[in-house]
């Protein structure tokens, strides 16, 4: 698949990729920072953002999309970094390709299963009725209903966009993310990896907990963990300034 993606700056590439119902346009402060160093990539994974829709969803086929970009643009010695889904990507990228990948960061991910904890965001989403619905501050009122956070309502609804005058449409594929969603949240299949590689967690995030350190390390024997301490799972939202710093301190050493 031809995914969708932009890029700032030049010099070493450096792709990312974002998370769960995100898009590339969640990365754009922190590309344009980036681009002082690198040339950034930021990219669409398939269901999510301007890339195109598909029934067919899985990590392997997301690694696969990724391989043909990178192809396509003749990339080697690439930095790989990947927030939470995007993580996943990155990662099982990884092992596919370990001499394309010169460092790896992973951001708020793990590589062990979750449990499907997304039910009352799709059930939000699903609710909110495009047909009435004729502004952003009226899909919020509806997800109102379900979601308390309005950070997290935000940043779905930036998914919203407007198909012609006086109808919004979502970007991201619903029926498919919901249905692959056991997917979404499977483990990542073993084998060593020994890329150097930088973790990244939340403080205040519940998916890299102290008892998978010892995990990750089996897979990534020669990674790295650090932890943001007053961060949450969109780490590079709620501490940019520390996150940016990690990420310069790991990829121009």
């Amino acid at each position: 698949m031809e995914l969708y993606y932009k890029t700032f700056g030049k010099g070493k590439p450096l792709i990312i990729l974002h998370g769960l119902f995100g898009s590339s346009d969640n990365w754009l402060t922190h590309a344009k920072k980036l681009s002082d160093y690198f040339c950034v990539y930021l990219v669409d994974q398939r269901n999510h953002g301007h890339s195109p829709r598909s029934d067919e969803f899985s990590y392997e086929l997301m690694a696969d999309d990724l391989h043909e970009l990178i192809v396509k643009e003749n990339l080697t010695d690439i930095i790989l970094m990947g927030h939470s889904m995007g993580g996943k990507t990155a990662m099982l990228y990884t092992q596919q390709h370990e001499a394309i990948v010169e460092k790896l960061i992973v951001v708020d991910m793990g590589v062990k299963s979750y449990p499907i904890h997304h039910d009352r965001i799709l059930e939000g989403l699903n609710a909110i009725n495009l047909n009435e619905v004729t502004t952003r501050s009226g899909a919020d009122e509806q997800l109102k209903n379900y979601i308390e956070n309005y950070s997290i309502r935000q940043f779905l609804l930036k998914n919203l966009y407007w198909v012609e005058k006086g109808q919004l449409g979502w970007r991201i594929n619903i029926p498919v993310l919901e249905k692959e969603m056991p997917v979404i949240v499977s483990a990542l299949p073993f084998k060593e990896v020994f890329t150097e590689t930088l973790f990244m967690r939340g403080g205040q995030s519940n998916y890299i907990l102290e008892e998978d350190e010892g995990q990750i390390l089996t897979y990534f024997p020669i990674a790295e963990i650090h932890t943001i301490e007053r961060a949450g799972h969109w780490i590079h939202a709620e501490a940019p300034e520390e996150f940016i710093e990690e990420v310069l301190g790991f990829c121009v050493r």
